[in-house]
């Protein structure tokens, strides 16, 4: 992946969570309906896969992965009360865009899939609640400097959404970020996945992995970590966050259509201890 393109994996986030509405069956375990729009003309191509292949193993658990931590951390937002929302690794999210008046959302991402984002949303016509977008080199820049520097208030708890990304960063990088949202209000909120270790994944896990693992490496995403519930959260306890877990069996419960849970990545919510 180069430093002009989109992420590959934000695309296919965005096309599990239109696809859902196409292939899986009703009630939905998240309605994202700009999902397709923001794709723009990569919608038919990529949404086709999940249309002709909906029941195949690959891409009824990439939808899984994806509906599973956009429910548990909308949900958690709307619990919370909170009006500071950020969203690390945004890419094509589009809670901004469906949100009632009263959360003020941050997207944080790299400045190529920003200028995507922005154009797709033009084109797609969604022009209100336009979040901050904050461009942010995490090698270099201060998180909390760079979101101060667009309104954010560092003295309010914030819900901080980080879906998608641990998996495909060094273990050094995931502690440095967690180590900036610790520097958060009290009681602030961060919600993120993460792929389990070889050992405690059931065989759909490693089907999936051994089906996916190496084209993600091929186009530039390889995945470099992987955390079970107990070692994600002595990580957090470290830094001074309270984590609780939950699995995709919890989520997405009993039902009828292809989505089935596995136990390739789980959610952790991790609260900022005073």
């Amino acid at each position: 992946m180069t430093d002009t393109a989109i992420s590959r994996s934000a695309l296919m986030a965005a096309a599990a969570r239109a696809a859902h509405l196409i292939v899986d069956s009703a009630p939905y375990v998240f309605e994202d309906r700009l999902a397709a729009p923001l794709l723009g003309d990569a919608a038919d191509e990529l949404i086709d896969y999940h249309r002709q292949h909906g029941d195949h193993p690959v891409l009824s658990g990439a939808r899984a992965q994806v509906l599973c931590r956009s429910r548990y951390t909308e949900d958690t937002l709307h619990r919370s009360g909170f009006s500071q929302y950020v969203l690390l690794g945004a890419g094509l999210d589009s809670y901004a865009y469906r949100a009632t008046a009263g959360v003020r959302v941050f997207e944080v991402d790299r400045a190529a899939t920003q200028d995507y984002k922005r154009a797709a949303v033009s084109k797609a016509g969604a022009t209100s609640n336009a979040p901050e977008y904050v461009a942010v080199d995490f090698e270099r820049d201060d998180l909390l400097s760079r979101l101060a520097a667009h309104g954010f208030d560092p003295q309010r708890p914030a819900v901080v959404s980080w879906l998608g990304v641990t998996m495909y960063l060094t273990r050094e990088a995931v502690e440095r970020t967690v180590s900036e949202v610790a520097r958060l209000a009290p009681g602030s909120l961060l919600v993120l996945d993460h792929m389990l270790p070889e050992p405690d994944r059931d065989a759909a896990a490693q089907g999936y992995v051994a089906a996916v693992g190496a084209m993600t490496a091929a186009n530039g995403e390889p995945w470099l970590s992987f955390f079970s519930p107990a070692d994600l959260a002595a990580l957090l306890d470290a830094h001074g966050l309270t984590a609780e877990h939950a699995s995709q069996h919890e989520i997405l419960g009993a039902r009828t259509d292809a989505l089935r849970p596995s136990n390739l990545t789980w959610m952790t919510r991790a609260t900022v201890r005073p």
